[in-house]
């Protein structure tokens, strides 16, 4: 049985940032243009590994921070 594909992660905040992740839904760009044509696993795939990307996103934006 083929599992139901999730929605989008799309926030209409698309912006790239050094590391080429959206700032918006943390995917890249070619995971965002070939997002339709993907399988649900492959979706599913790329949505478990966003938590980590948010993550790797916020503390290299703390890298160059001063107080």
């Amino acid at each position: 049985m083929t599992p139901f594909p999730p929605a989008s992660p799309c926030i209409s905040i698309c912006a790239l940032d050094e590391q080429g992740y959206c700032l918006g839904c943390y995917r890249t760009l070619s995971e965002i243009a070939g997002w339709n044509r993907l399988s649900a696993p492959e979706q599913w795939a790329i949505i478990h590994q966003l938590p980590a990307r948010v993550a790797l996103v916020e503390n290299s934006n703390l890298v160059g921070e001063t107080k």
